[in-house]
């Protein structure tokens, strides 16, 4: 066959429905804080440097108002990190690397709202020493309190072919 005559597409087929265990749940969490720890360091670069380079004193970090407001800037970068790659295909930068992709109770992708209330419900799991993401070795469905609670689902992904050849129909 002609390579002319070959189309390529990506590969839609749908995840295989696994169970996600929490070695896998722990690894891509360990991947996303590496780069999350990056983003912050530049989202906190971002506010203070201009601050000492146009204010007349330096940025006031024992004051409690600007260090609870640049906390809130940190934890809204944070939520807007996971939201944003939840919303766009399922997964952030670690979850993709151990294959893993969460998606609603019904199937669908989440929408901004699923995703924020996932957010809110896994800080919320995470503070008692993570004892809600412990929680998945006990679950019968093996989900965290924040999978439950906020109506989503994590599956475990085939590996992704780059692209694959397909007939073109003329």
């Amino acid at each position: 066959m002609d390579p002319a005559q070959i189309d390529y597409q990506e590969n839609t087929d749908p995840p295989q429905v696994q169970i996600v265990s929490l070695w896998r749940r722990l690894s891509a969490l360990l991947y996303d804080g590496i780069l999350l720890s990056a983003l912050l360091l530049l989202a906190t670069a971002c506010l203070i440097i201009p601050y000492d380079l146009l204010a007349t004193r330096p940025y006031p970090h024992a004051d409690w108002l600007y260090r609870t407001l640049l906390q809130a800037y940190l934890l809204a970068v944070i939520a807007g990190f996971y939201v944003y790659f939840w919303t766009h295909g399922g997964q952030t930068l670690g979850m993709r690397s151990w294959r893993v992709r969460v998606v609603r109770a019904d199937g669908g992708p989440l929408t901004t709202g699923d995703a924020l209330r996932r957010f809110a419900w896994a800080a919320l799991s995470l503070l008692p020493l993570g004892l809600g993401l412990w929680w998945c070795l006990v679950d019968r469905e093996h989900l965290a309190w924040h999978d439950r609670a906020s109506g989503t689902r994590l599956l475990l992904a085939r590996p992704r072919a780059a692209v694959r050849p397909i007939k073109a129909e003329h």
